[in-house]
């Protein structure tokens, strides 16, 4: 008979947990547990962008948390862009993490990020191709928080003949358009007004009405907000699947991913 129940938690330390971990693809994460008790899994190589939104209590750094820790272990760098909160400094020891809170550290991580971007569309058409070049993960918590200091921040310094954008801003959008094919993907925390056909998995949790209807249009009516600690709506090909997300704690992640740098996983 099939389950029509969600597990009440599911966690790193669960037995069996972090093996079935280990034993994923290098291109997918494990998002949590569906009521058919099946893996609720995002493939980055078939949806390189993830869309995270959630209201209060919704969970939405954890679920950053468990994804780029998997991803990581998997032998992916990240680019962890951490403003207004400093949520992950779980990351900043890890030798494949480049940490940026500040809105300055951000705006010029991001000028980078334009340049690596470049780098490997050019690799990518010659012979040697990407097979050398890590997976990038692009982590940006509070988004909509940070792009609005990102634009407040260009307009200190803009010069007259300068773009209007921040560049900060553009290289984003760059990325969510062309990052699949350079390996780049983007974990974005927040509403994604104007990129939201970039993001092929939607992760949502208490969100109104309103917001399901902006993010999942086409997923149907928006279901009732659970309460209950991890739970959210996964939607992947405009299909709508309740989950009890993966929790992983900052000191659990912190510690597997130094273990794995030491080939203790």
């Amino acid at each position: 008979m099939t389950t029509t129940t969600l597990p009440q938690v599911l966690r790193f330390t669960d037995p069996g947990l972090r093996a079935q971990l280990e034993a994923l693809p290098a291109s997918t994460a494990l998002i949590g547990i569906g009521t058919d008790g099946t893996a609720i899994a995002v493939n980055v190589d078939h949806a390189p962008h993830i869309l995270i939104c959630t209201g209060t209590g919704g969970g939405s750094t954890t679920i950053l948390r468990t994804l780029t820790a998997q991803f990581l272990h998997q032998g992916a760098h990240a680019l962890v862009l951490d403003n207004p909160l400093v949520a992950h400094l779980w990351t900043k020891d890890l030798p494949t993490v480049t940490h940026r809170g500040s809105v300055a550290g951000i705006h010029d991580a991001l000028l980078g990020l334009a340049t690596e971007l470049q780098r490997r569309l050019h690799l990518d058409d010659v012979d040697d191709g990407l097979d050398d070049v890590p997976r990038l993960m692009v982590v940006l918590d509070r988004a909509d928080t940070t792009l609005r200091h990102l634009a407040r921040y260009w307009e200190t310094f803009r010069q007259k003949n300068d773009p209007k954008k921040s560049p900060a801003i553009t290289t984003l959008e760059d990325v969510l358009h062309a990052g699949h094919q350079a390996r780049i993907h983007v974990l974005y925390n927040g509403r994604a007004p104007a990129v939201r056909d970039q993001f092929a998995t939607v992760i949502l949790a208490r969100v109104s009405a309103g917001t399901w209807q902006h993010l999942a249009p086409i997923a149907g009516p928006a279901p009732k907000p659970s309460a209950h600690p991890g739970r959210a709506h996964v939607v992947q090909d405009d299909t709508t699947r309740p989950t009890q997300l993966l929790l992983m704690t900052d000191a659990e992640a912190a510690d597997w991913l130094t273990a794995t740098a030491v080939g203790k996983s």
